[in-house]
This record gives structure tokens, C-alpha cells and sequence, in this order.
């Protein structure tokens, strides 16, 4: 049995690792999509001026700049390894979120099931928020310089710092701080899990087996939808010498200068990334625990 669990931890290790790889280019896109200062640059948006950092104004070609269009830009300007800044610690950050993830999961399951009606829906959610808490709070210095690493744009040709020259510039310049920027919109960010679960809970009772991924793919668009606006805040919390100091105070920022649509900037590319691995991540773990209950 330990032999079965490690053989799917391993599985899943290696579909995540491939699900990182194949995917960074979009996450690039919709991190630069989602920040203002770099969109200043005529390096990313030749086209486009944001009002950021520096203070531009915001012009109608905003909107026209599209997941296609920054994937050709970057692919153009500064050549097709930028499509794989942040791989490193993505794939650095992909077990021991999941695993932290998992285990204060189980632990939080296990303790509410005692106190709760047991499996109850109040249960999951709990235990999902105190999971997601606990995964954001111990990893989000891996997600800060991987956010930093994306935003970082460089011509053909110009010295691109590594995930370890970025960390030191974070630490010199903010301290174990500036490690942390954006932590209040990942705690926010937990609301995004606990939606998926129960739309995908309820879903599910109604699914034949092979209907789950249709369930996945839809819990998961209703939650990306519902709770994305915090990974527009996270992002701009994350810029480097960004004027956005709170969840409160960017939210109204970008509102006020921006437009409510903002919050909405590179949805397109998250939902292109994430709806399918969700429903073959779902759909594969409903597949598990099939088997595992026939054995």
C-alpha cells in the first residue's frame, strides 16, 4: 500500500512538472497582462500605455492587447526563453505547496470532523481555507520571486538574473518583508478554492464518471471568474517599487484609474492555462480513488 502511495505521489509529481512547463508561457502572459509598470515598456506593449508606477495614462488600445498579441511580442522582442522566466521556481514550488497543501488539508479535515457534522460541507470548506492559508503563508516567497522573474523583460541578448540574484535583490532591498508582498490578496485568493470545491462537490452527484472533467472545467471557470480580480491585486502588490501597499488601497487604485475591467486582465490566459489542467487533474484523481476503493 505505501509502495501504491508513493508510485501516486510520484505520478502526480511528474504530471505537475509537465503541467509547470507547458503552461509557463501563458502564466508569463497573464502576469505581464496583469501588471501595470511593465505594460509601460514599448518592449511588451509597443502599442499600449498604462497609467503605473511612473504615472501614464491609460489609452484605448488597452483592451486590444491580447494573450496572441504579448506571445508574439515577447516571442519577437526578447526571444522565446522570456516565455520561461519563472520556471524554476514554479517547478521548485510545485511539491511542497501541494504537499503542505494536502497534509494541513487532512489535519484540519480530521480535527473539524470531531467538532462538525463529519464530511459536512462546512467541513471541506474549513478545511480548505485553513489549507489554503497554510500553503499560501509558507510559499509565497517562491511565488514573489517567480513574479518578479516574469516581470523582468529583457531584449535579445541582455543578462537575465536567476531566481537566486533575484531573491538577494528582494532581501537587500525590502528585507524578509518584501517576501511576503501580496500575501493578504493570496489569503483572499482562498476564497477562489473553496468555490470550486463546492460548485464541483455539487456537480458531481449529478456526473457519470466520464462527466467529471465537465464538472471540473465548469467549477473551475465559475471560481477563476468569481475570485480573479485577487490575482490582479497580487500582482501588482508583487511589482518591484510599485506604489500599491494593501489589498484595500489597490483594489480602489486600480478601480479608480483603470476601470473595473482591469481586475479582469489576462482572465483570457488563466482560463486557457488552468481549465484543462483542473479537469485532468480532477478526473484523474476521481480515477484513483475508484480504483484504489476496487482494489
Amino acid at each position: 500500500e505505501r509502495h501504491q502511495d508513493n508510485t501516486l505521489h510520484l505520478l502526480g509529481l511528474c504530471g505537475g512538472t509537465a503541467g509547470a512547463i507547458l503552461t509557463c508561457p501563458l502564466e508569463v502572459v497573464k502576469t505581464r497582462l496583469q501588471s501595470s509598470s511593465l505594460a509601460l515598456r514599448p518592449l511588451c506593449f509597443p502599442e499600449v500605455q498604462l497609467q503605473g508606477v511612473s504615472g501614464g495614462l491609460v489609452r484605448p488600445g488597452l483592451r486590444s492587447a491580447g494573450v496572441l498579441q504579448l506571445l508574439r511580442t515577447i516571442l519577437e522582442k526578447e526571444g522565446i526563453r522570456s516565455l520561461f522566466r519563472g520556471l524554476g521556481p514554479n517547478l521548485v514550488g510545485v511539491a511542497p505547496s501541494r504537499a503542505i497543501y494536502f497534509a494541513a488539508y487532512s489535519g484540519a479535515k480530521e480535527n473539524l470532523n470531531a467538532v462538525l457534522v463529519p464530511e459536512s460541507k462546512q467541513v471541506h470548506m474549513l478545511s480548505a481555507a485553513c489549507a489554503g492559508i497554510t500553503s499560501s503563508t509558507l510559499t509565497n516567497p517562491i511565488w514573489l520571486v517567480k513574479t518578479r522573474m516574469q516581470l523582468e523583460a529583457r531584449t535579445r541578448g541582455e543578462n537575465r538574473s536567476n531566481a537566486l540574484q533575484c531573491a538577494l535583490r528582494v532581501y537587500q532591498a525590502e528585507g524578509l518583508r518584501g517576501f511576503y508582498r501580496g500575501i493578504s490578496a493570496s489569503y483572499a485568493g482562498v476564497s477562489e478554492t473553496i468555490i470550486h470545491f463546492v460548485i464541483y462537490e455539487a456537480l458531481k452527484q449529478h456526473c457519470y464518471f466520464f462527466s467529471l472533467m465537465a464538472a471540473a472545467a465548469v467549477s473551475k471557470t465559475c471560481a477563476s471568474c468569481i475570485a480573479y480580480p485577487h490575482e490582479v491585486i497580487r500582482t501588482r502588490l508583487r511589482e518591484e517599487g510599485s506604489r500599491y501597499r494593501s489589498l484595500v488601497q489597490t483594489l480602489r487604485l486600480v478601480v479608480r484609474e483603470e476601470g473595473a475591467l482591469a481586475l479582469y486582465r489576462g482572465l483570457q490566459a488563466q482560463l486557457i492555462r488552468q481549465i484543462p489542467n483542473t479537469a485532468i487533474m480532477m478526473a484523474t484523481y476521481e480515477l484513483i480513488i475508484h480504483l484504489a476503493t476496487k482494489l
